[in-house]
């Protein structure tokens, strides 16, 4: 009865919601749950450190022995069978089988058990797709989904049911796409035409934005042939969303007693209209198809020495979200064009555009239509950004699709229960019909509906 019970994934997600994983400790204690969770279905699981921090990846569908995860590059002689990672990519040899997926690249060598991605010899048995030169003839279909969330209050990782709404942090951003993830990654064990693989990652939030571990993971050659990230998209799905552009900026004032702040030039306060400044530059009133325009927030701010002193530094974080098609670089240029700063540090992580005619796309279209008789499915633009960038930096199409909910970040952030099932059966749907659009057997069945754009996202 107990097994019954967690196959559910509203019961599933009140489970993870229970982990406070703005917390390291919390986040492994998670990961682990969520690997035994799996392991106790007969779901091979591997986990790889990030930083300290555990990536879980596991398979199912055609077999693939031995999965693993990615291994360092250069290996100057011949692998070594019996490995329980990967090797990565540009193996020129023949691929041995029986390994797991994914081999360190350039190895000069034979290569060993299970190849990853991008072999231009011969794939093995588990080999990851997109194999240049070679059509793969298994698709594999990346599940993608994180485990973090942001700090929240105590009682926010206590989960509630209130009608339709199960209310906790991370219930909508996304520990609620997660568990229906889990539960479909199980629904599809017995089908053998898809290779389905489920990524767990624990820094999706993180503000350490130029080491994320999706990055490395799809570096390593796990990325796919197509990817979901379980983003809140209210069973939308998300073709396009906003790049990223942090900047770190330093405000220079003068210093002068507190008595006499009239001697000085307070920098703190002189920060705000540099903010004022930013939200007024020409970059900012530029709109696109499936967005008004971009969105700017003073995420932090910190200034002065001493109480009875008018500061005279003052650091601010400022981040941008930028549209599809404007440049991060000349969004720069003109924010460095303001007097009396300095922008000492920067991360971009561009926009993620995906064709609505991508036999991928088309078919989610159509299972999410299929779990949605009565409501018109629509491909979206959100405003917030998201790992699916990092597939799309790495020529693989992926897209945001998450279920209903709102409140994420917030105080009473929920997902609607009923959406976590249709959510579930529409991936589900989307996995089993797979192989027909890819053979061109389907037609479209909403891809090019109306679009606009929603909230969410990093």
């Amino acid at each position: 009865m107990l097994d019954k019970l967690m196959t559910d994934e509203c019961v599933l997600a009140e489970r993870l919601i229970s982990y406070d994983t703005s917390r390291q400790d919390e986040l492994a204690a998670a990961a682990g749950f969520v690997k035994g969770w799996l392991e106790s279905r007969d779901i091979e699981v591997r986990e790889h450190d990030h930083n300290g921090m555990p990536v879980l990846v596991a398979e199912v569908g055609p077999a693939s022995p031995g999965l693993g995860v990615g291994l360092a590059a250069n290996v100057p002689g011949p692998a070594s069978p019996g490995l329980g990672v990967g090797l990565a990519a540009n193996v020129p040899g023949p691929a041995s089988p029986g390994l797991g997926v994914g081999l360190a690249a350039n190895v000069p060598g034979q290569a060993s058990p299970g190849l990853a991605a991008n072999v231009p010899g011969q794939a093995s048995p588990g080999l990851a797709a997109n194999v240049p030169g070679q059509a793969s003839q298994v698709p594999t279909v990346v599940l993608h989904g994180h485990l973090d969330v942001v700090p929240g209050r105590a009682e926010q990782f206590t989960p509630r049911i209130e009608g339709d709404r199960l209310i906790g942090r991370g219930a909508y951003d996304m520990k609620g796409a997660l568990a229906a993830m889990m539960c479909a990654l199980k629904d599809l064990t017995g089908q053998d035409r898809v290779r389905v693989r489920f990524v767990c990652v624990p820094d999706e939030e993180s503000e350490e934005l130029d080491e994320r571990s999706t990055d490395d993971f799809v570096k390593r050659g796990l990325g796919g042939d197509f990817a979901i990230t379980g983003e809140p998209t209210d069973l939308h799905i998300g073709v396009q969303a906003k790049g990223v552009l942090v900047m770190r900026i330093d405000v220079h004032g003068r210093a002068a007693h507190s008595s006499t702040p009239w001697l000085g030039d307070n920098a703190v306060l002189k920060a705000i209209d540099v903010f004022r400044a930013i939200e007024s530059l020409p970059f900012s009133r530029e709109s696109s198809e499936m967005f008004d325009r971009p969105s700017i927030n003073l995420g932090r701010i910190e200034g002065g020495e001493a109480l009875n002193q008018v500061p005279e530094e003052c650091c601010m974080a400022v981040d941008v979200r930028y549209l599809p098609g404007q440049d991060p670089g000349a969004i720069l240029a003109q924010v460095r064009a303001i007097p009396d700063i300095d922008v000492t540090r920067t991360f971009i992580h561009p926009p993620v555009t995906v064709p609505r005619t991508n036999p991928y796309v088309r078919a989610l279209c159509d299972a999410v239509s299929r779990s949605l008789p009565d409501r018109e499915v629509m491909s979206v633009g959100r405003d917030g950004a998201s790992d699916a960038a990092s597939f799309i930096e790495a020529g693989i199409p992926a897209v945001e699709f998450g279920p209903a909910g709102a409140g994420h970040h917030g105080p009473e952030e929920w997902v609607s229960i009923v959406s976590l099932a249709r959510y579930r059966r529409a991936l589900g749907d989307f996995v089993r019909a797979l192989p027909i659009w890819l053979e061109g057997g389907e037609q479209d069945a909403g891809a090019s509906a109306g679009l606009r754009a929603i909230e969410g996202g990093l």
